[in-house]
C-alpha cells in the first residue's frame, strides 16, 4: 500500500491555486451554499462536511463560513446551482476534466469551450475522456504531523486500499463508495486532515515537453480563474526539471 506520489502534476498545479485566495473562497462559499440546502447540519450531511472541511484548510473566517452556510439553508441564496462537468483534450493531447457549479449553463458551457479553443485544446462532448479517469476519494495528512506506521494501520481498517508518500503529505486512497467512512475514520484519530477531496485518477498520463507543458499549464489556469469552475483535472506529465522550470518562470 505504499508508494511514490502519483498526483505530482496535480500537486503542483493546486499549489498554485492556493495563492488564489480570494477566488478559492468565491468557490467555496458557492459549495457551502449549495450543500446547506440539503441539511445545514454537517453531521447527517456529507457534502457539507467537507465543505467545512475545505473551508477551514483554506483559513477562511469563521463567520464567513457560518454565513454561507446560513444563506444556503435558509434560502437566502435564490441562485439555483447545478453540478457540472466537461470533458475535452488540451495541448499534447492532454485529457482534461473540468467540474463546475454554475446558475447559467449557456453561459459556463460558452466560456469553458472558449478557453480550451483559444490555448490550443477541444471541448468534447460528456465521458469523451473521463473513461481514462477513476473516481477515487483522497485524504492528505501532513508527514510532520503523523507517524506512518500508525496511519498505515488505521487507513487500512478504515476501507483505504493505498497510501502514497509525496513530498511533504501521505496521501490515502480509497473507493468513491468508501470515501466518507475513510475521511471521517481517519479524523475521530488524526483530526482534520490536510484535505480531503474526490478526485479524478488518471489511468496513464501524457507526456508534455516544457513547450506543451506551458501551454497546458495556461489552460489550465484560465479555467481555474473561472468562478463556476470548482475543480480541473489533467492527465499530464512533466518531468520535475521541467516544471520547477515553469514554475520559476524562467
Amino acid at each position: 500500500m505504499a508508494g511514490h506520489s502519483q498526483f505530482k502534476n496535480i500537486m503542483y498545479r493546486k499549489g498554485a491555486q492556493d495563492k488564489k485566495r480570494a477566488k478559492i473562497f468565491t468557490k467555496i462559499i458557492r459549495e457551502l451554499t449549495t450543500a446547506a440546502r440539503i441539511s445545514s447540519d454537517p453531521e447527517a450531511n456529507p457534502r457539507l462536511r467537507q465543505a467545512i472541511l475545505a473551508a477551514r484548510n483554506a483559513n477562511m473566517p469563521k463567520d464567513t463560513m457560518e454565513r454561507a452556510v446560513k444563506r444556503g439553508a435558509g434560502g437566502e441564496d435564490t441562485a439555483d446551482y447545478v453540478e457540472v462537468r466537461y470533458e475535452g483534450y488540451g495541448p499534447g493531447g492532454v485529457a482534461v476534466i473540468v467540474e463546475a457549479l454554475t446558475d447559467n449553463r449557456n453561459r459556463t458551457a460558452g466560456e469553458i469551450r472558449a478557453a480550451f479553443t483559444k490555448h490550443g485544446g477541444n471541448l468534447g462532448e460528456t465521458n469523451s475522456v473521463s473513461f481514462m479517469f477513476d473516481r477515487v476519494g483522497l485524504i492528505r495528512y501532513p508527514k510532520s504531523s503523523i507517524n506512518y506506521d500508525t496511519l498505515f494501520e488505521a487507513a487500512l481498517e478504515a476501507g483505504a486500499h493505498d497510501i502514497v508518500s509525496s513530498d511533504k503529505s501521505f496521501e490515502i486512497e480509497c473507493t468513491l463508495e468508501d470515501f466518507a467512512s475513510v475521511r471521517d475514520g481517519l479524523m475521530a484519530k488524526f483530526g482534520d486532515p490536510e484535505s480531503a477531496e474526490l478526485i479524478w485518477k488518471p489511468q496513464t498520463t501524457a507526456p508534455v515537453d516544457e513547450e506543451k507543458g506551458a501551454s497546458v499549464l495556461k489552460l489550465i489556469d484560465v479555467l481555474e480563474d473561472n468562478d463556476d469552475v470548482q475543480t480541473v483535472f489533467a492527465n499530464f506529465e512533466m518531468s520535475d526539471e521541467v516544471m520547477e522550470k515553469l514554475a520559476s518562470g524562467k
